[in-house]
């Protein structure tokens, strides 16, 4: 009789993937509040009041579904296991970072457009930095199988 050994592989577990829901909600924020950024710095160039309009609106889209990935990723905070819980909850901080900035700068926008210079460009700049830090660290999850 041969002996058998058995062998134990410890492989550090992946992240669960995205869920295409959510997925689907994280895709919002960063163009639109990259969009926004973008019309501030139109606005900026031209004083031209309809980019001022065009990003209070793009702003107000961006809070909208941010709102609906923040809760999103707060339900996955709970959901997660106590081990593997840096990456949810550094994921929800900057999302919710991102929303309140977002807010104040909706509320920024909400002023008279020759009122929303500067800062209404700086908060621009750092909601659309942390949208797209927000969806690296979203995506990173995201593993795709392979075809057999």
């Amino acid at each position: 009789m041969r002996g058998d050994a058995v062998v134990a592989i410890h492989a550090p577990s992946l992240p669960r993937p995205i869920h295409p829901l959510h997925a689907i909600l994280l895709a919002f924020p960063l163009p639109l509040f990259l969009g926004a950024l973008l019309s501030d710095i139109a606005y900026w160039r031209t004083f031209q009041i309809q980019w001022a309009n065009f990003s209070s609106w793009l702003i107000a889209g961006g809070l909208l579904v941010g709102a609906f990935a923040l809760l999103w990723a707060l339900i996955n905070l709970f959901r997660s296991h106590a081990g593997h819980r840096k990456r949810p909850v550094v994921y929800f901080i900057v999302l919710l970072a991102m929303w309140v900035l977002g807010f104040i700068n909706a509320l920024v926008h909400a002023k008279d457009a020759w009122g929303t210079m500067p800062e209404g460009l700086y908060l621009s700049v750092i909601t659309a930095l942390l949208a797209l830090v927000a969806s690296w660290i979203g995506y990173a999850g995201f593993r795709t199988r392979e075809v057999e």
